[in-house]
């Protein structure tokens, strides 16, 4: 009961909380310890865009001892993810030193996410798992915007508030969403594109998924921005990863049918990612320009062109694979989130709604735009992973 009464409370005191918190003091770049060491955060310039600031800071959240925080991302063996745990570890170890808390008294914050990429049954029995261990808040990065609603029921019932981050849903009782803005992320591709090919032509849009939010957001985002600014761009091309099992029917029929007399059946499992893009950028010939949405779909995008391919790219995400091909020049432009930010941010934001103090409804953890060009100065080098 006492958990309902400080949910209900955090949704009626989120303005006056902020309006005050707003401007207190966030924690410095380097911390004092107990024992007078002074440890220095070397990725402060993270926390530092974080809007509302306040999610950069963990004063006056007084947790209770040994308070568990479970942190669910889409994926667990990802470099995106990997900084979002690391963000997610580094708020776990300002709000211990913060309450003095040590040994069996510690607050525990614990990542876990898919092992199997983006897979969204197992992104349920996570949070199934998760809320059998009672925590006291949850942050999840959501798959699929309408598939986890039930243990999302389940959570609010038990009084586990519920916090999102990087792709949410329309949940009336997810408390706060952490993320940079999507949409804005698909406009600026669209505007970066545009300058990229003279603002006249045809380009294709490469979607990580139909089902999440942040990809719907993009895809959104990007589109509507052509249509309202660039009249002379085309988009005949829009292919989501999840297209694939359709796809990969009309490919192995077309192989089958032309196939030569007496060979084996290609099986529709048998279509990689790789041979569907290649598929339908062959039929698309006119093709000058790609957005790329994240990371995953960038990578089996760039696998399926050829080297010396010309066509102007535009993805999201950062990491060692998108930072060779951006230096390599395979890819012109980079949108780099910061999942660092992102991930202290929520567990921020977890702990807070846990202890009812209320919660700004959107927190922007940011992007910056990355070129071959510029991504050897410093304020942007803080931001790269």
């Amino acid at each position: 009961m006492k958990r309902k009464l400080q949910v209900l409370l955090s949704l009626v005191c989120t303005a006056v909380l902020f309006s005050s918190c707003a401007s207190s003091d966030t924690q410095k770049e380097n911390i004092v310890l107990k024992d007078g060491e002074e440890k220095i955060n070397e990725r402060q310039g993270n926390l530092d865009v974080l809007n509302p600031i306040a999610y950069s800071d963990v004063s006056g959240i007084k947790l209770e001892p040994g308070s568990y925080i479970s942190i669910i991302g889409k994926s667990s063996n990802s470099e995106f993810w990997n900084e979002v745990k690391e963000g997610a570890k580094k708020a776990e170890e300002d709000l211990n030193n913060a309450l003095g808390y040590e040994g069996e008294d510690k607050i525990k914050v614990n990542y876990s996410g898919s092992a199997k990429g983006e897979n969204i049954e197992e992104q349920i029995n996570i949070l199934d798992e998760e809320l059998a261990r009672n925590p006291v808040a949850v942050g999840i990065a959501i798959i699929d915007s309408t598939a986890c609603e039930v243990q999302f029921d389940l959570a609010t019932e038990n009084g586990i508030p519920i916090v999102a981050f990087d792709s949410g849903s329309d949940y009336k009782n997810i408390q706060a969403m952490t993320s940079a803005n999507n949409s804005e992320i698909g406009k600026m591709g669209a505007t970066k594109l545009a300058s990229m090919i003279d603002d006249a032509g045809d380009v294709a849009l490469f979607v990580h998924d139909k089902e999440s939010t942040s990809a719907k957001q993009r895809e959104q985002g990007f589109l509507n921005a052509l249509k309202e600014s660039h009249p002379n761009i085309k988009v005949p091309l829009v292919y989501h990863l999840d297209d694939l099992e359709e796809l990969s029917k009309v490919i192995a029929t077309e192989r089958n049918k032309n196939k030569i007399e007496g060979g084996k059946d290609v099986l529709p499992e048998e279509i990689k990612q790789t041979e569907a893009i290649h598929y339908v950028l062959k039929k698309n010939p006119n093709i000058k320009g790609a957005f790329s949405t994240n990371v995953t779909v960038n990578e089996e995008l760039l696998k399926a062109l050829e080297k010396d391919s010309e066509l102007k790219i535009v993805s999201v995400d950062g990491g060692e694979s998108q930072l060779k091909a951006l230096k390599d020049e395979r890819v012109s432009g980079l949108i780099v989130q910061n999942p660092y930010g992102m991930g202290y941010a929520t567990v921020i934001s977890a702990a807070r709604a846990s202890r009812g103090m209320g919660n700004q409804a959107y927190i922007d953890s940011g992007f910056i735009w990355v070129t071959k060009d510029n991504m050897g100065k410093k304020s942007i080098k803080k931001m790269l992973y």
